[in-house]
């Protein structure tokens, strides 16, 4: 086996340095520019006249150079975790604490800056205000041999949450979620396929991936289920009910005794039986919890025998019980047509304890039904055949 040339070998590494592509368009990315430039203009002149106003003789500057990627997170990516205000306000102040103790202990500038930004890490984690910008504070003061410890109240602190106000009311402004508290994922929409991962099993999954994300939780677990619902509608959009519908199905009239019914509903080992008149117009549907409703067999006593007497045909005048499928069919019941999207039909499946949906065409006459066991072949194909091109394609 020939060995791989230099090229072949770095072609790999390379491709892993190429920045991935931006998914957010031209109105995003200036909206973002506008509010670093807002949020940070607004920082300096208020700091700046505050400097002038109250601390005028001071040596301490108004404004800090770890504010610049301050703003970036609260501008450009404000439904991260590391840009919420806590995390501004509590990673700057408490990172700026710890620089300064460090540059008051540690004399060489080289271990008091590592050892700065280290323990503002382990600080932000224990406090719950991881700050990338956090760990520039630290090294600013540590560095610069900041030993006054008022600088963490200015202009660490008071930068800080000057910028969180400007971010709120900028990011509000521009229909930003900011602050951004947690919410739960919203429930699926109607005609959408149940969510096929639960809370907890994206709770677990993350805790075995076991990194930081530069996303919150909520907006991964929305993200997830609407590119779930997003290749529901792209393979399942276009396929029909006519397509995987069970064409002809069984189906009796309204004046077919009971008998008849049940032994059809036997037979063919079928839970469901459309009912239908002359002109096989769709009146009803029975099923078997029909039969088991009004042949009173909640009561396991005698199952059998008061089932055998029901279904059996009376052959008097008067009865008292009923005799067709008329009387104990189920006359309100849920149709679609034979055009209908199939995927509007998932949550009348999933929620609605439908198992069962007749089928019919624009004279409301019956030519199929839709079962769980059709919805179920028609998504596996879809879903296995994606698959498994997917699985060619490797």
């Amino acid at each position: 086996m020939p060995r791989p040339s230099l090229t072949d070998r770095l072609s790999p590494w390379l491709a892993a340095l190429r920045p991935a592509p931006l998914t957010v368009d031209h109105r995003e990315r200036w909206r973002a520019a506008l509010g670093g430039y807002i949020g940070i203009l607004i920082t300096g002149v208020l700091c700046r006249w505050a400097d002038g106003a109250w601390l005028s003789g001071a040596s301490l500057p108004w404004l800090v150079a770890p504010l610049g990627a301050s703003a970036v997170l609260v501008f450009c990516v404000p439904g991260s975790p590391l840009a919420q205000p806590w995390a501004v306000v509590g990673g700057n102040t408490l990172s700026a604490l710890v620089g300064i103790t460090c540059a008051n202990l540690i004399p060489d500038p080289a271990w008091a800056g590592a050892t700065a930004v280290g323990l503002a890490i382990a600080l932000m984690f224990a406090c719950r205000c991881l700050h990338p910008p956090g760990g520039a504070m630290a090294l600013l003061t540590s560095l610069g041999h900041v030993t006054h410890f008022s600088f963490a109240a200015f202009p660490a602190l008071v930068d800080s949450s000057v910028l969180v106000l400007a971010g709120i009311a900028f990011n509000q402004l521009t229909g930003k979620r900011y602050p951004h508290a947690q919410q739960r994922a919203a429930a699926p929409a109607a005609g959408e396929p149940p969510p096929r991962f639960s809370a907890q099993d994206l709770d677990a999954a993350l805790r075995r991936h076991n990194e930081v994300l530069d996303v919150s939780r909520d907006d991964l677990e929305a993200l997830l289920r609407e590119t779930e619902a997003q290749s529901y509608q792209r393979l399942l959009g276009d396929l029909r009910c006519e397509a995987v519908m069970t064409r002809d199905p069984l189906s009796v009239q309204f004046g077919d005794s009971l008998q008849t019914a049940w032994r059809l509903m036997r037979e063919h080992k079928v839970k469901a039986l459309p009912v239908v008149d002359r002109w096989h117009k769709l009146v009803g549907i029975v099923t078997l919890a029909d039969f088991m409703k009004h042949a009173d067999l909640d009561l396991h006593e005698g199952f059998a025998e008061r089932l055998r007497g029901f279904v059996r045909r009376v052959t008097t005048v008067h009865a008292d019980k009923p005799d067709v499928v008329g009387q104990i069919m189920t006359r309100h019941v849920r149709v679609a047509s034979a055009n209908r999207p199939v995927l509007d039909l998932a949550a009348v499946f999933s929620d609605g304890g439908h198992h069962h949906i007749p089928i019919i065409d624009e004279r409301r006459q019956l030519v199929g039904i839709l079962t769980q066991t059709d919805f179920v072949r028609a998504l596996y194909r879809a879903v296995g055949g994606q698959a498994a091109s997917a699985h060619v394609g490797k």
